[in-house]
């Protein structure tokens, strides 16, 4: 069983919700992302995804688009991401590490090669946001064959076949996009989000985070009541960037601990309950 497929059925069986927060490897410089990544376990995260830099994320509002500028000022690359989590792992055995990013600096790696790589480093899954599922059968399978999983994006104008497609080919978790817009966005349309994620989680068979809009612990503790996990990247981004260097991790670490506390709290452990 994988790490992942392991979290969550632990999780599932305290009736818990996870937490995934989002970071970007090398802000605001690569060394910094280590102890960023172990406060973040140190905040209550279940499932990290550290976004691999780029200088187009087109899914990315600004607040991500400026840590990934930072990261590739400091000459963060795709091997260096690799390199962090190789480092994360010689602490950490038991936290998933997903990467999530573009395809062009995977392509210019060497798709086969990246996926061997990232396995070898201790990557647990790839979300690579600008590979939909009629374009990944081949990367997906690679990654499957160095146990590996592929996960997907869904989004609120998706359709039943796409949800079908992205059950074909992924595993893990699926990562729902709550709005119509970019990173960071704030309207988060909740009565939206709960009429969906039933559906997708029934077409789907696998578990369902919601992210992309989420910035509190109010937020996050009303999505928890519908979706398997909650994914958190810009208002963590803003933490670090508001931030003296110093001090982030302390910062990222105790905003973090406010989410775990609100998803662990009774409001946030039945879907049937009211926030």
């Amino acid at each position: 069983m994988s790490r992942i497929a392991k979290t969550f059925e632990t999780l599932r069986g305290q009736g818990r919700k996870a937490l995934i927060p989002f970071i970007t490897a090398g802000d605001p410089d690569p060394d910094m992302t280590l102890p960023l990544m172990q406060a973040l376990v140190e905040g209550g995260a279940d499932i990290i995804e550290l976004g691999v830099p780029f200088s187009d994320p087109m899914a990315d509002g600004p607040t991500i688009q400026r840590a990934s500028e930072r990261a590739l000022q400091h000459g963060m690359s795709l091997r260096g991401v690799l390199g962090i989590v190789s480092a994360f792992r010689r602490e950490n055995g038991n936290t998933p590490v997903v990467l999530m990013g573009y395809a062009n600096p995977i392509e210019a790696y060497g798709t086969d090669v990246f996926a061997r790589d990232a396995q070898a480093a201790g990557v647990d899954g790839v979300l690579v946001v600008d590979y939909p599922p009629e374009e990944c059968v081949e990367f997906s399978a690679s990654l499957r064959d160095h146990d590996l999983d592929p996960i997907f994006l869904l989004a609120p104008t998706s359709t039943e076949q796409r949800y079908s497609e992205v059950a074909a080919l992924g595993s893990g978790y699926l990562y729902y996009v709550s709005l119509k817009g970019v990173t960071g966005a704030g309207h988060l349309d909740f009565d939206e989000v709960a009429r969906r994620i039933p559906v997708i989680r029934e077409k789907v068979g696998m578990p369902v985070g919601v992210g992309f809009g989420i910035r509190d612990a109010a937020s996050a503790r009303r999505i928890a009541q519908v979706a398997d996990a909650v994914v958190i990247g810009s208002r963590i981004i803003e933490e670090i960037e508001n931030s003296p260097r110093d001090e982030g991790p302390a910062r990222v670490r105790a905003f973090l601990r406010e989410i775990r506390m609100a998803l662990d709290s009774k409001s946030g452990r039945g879907f049937e309950e009211k926030p």
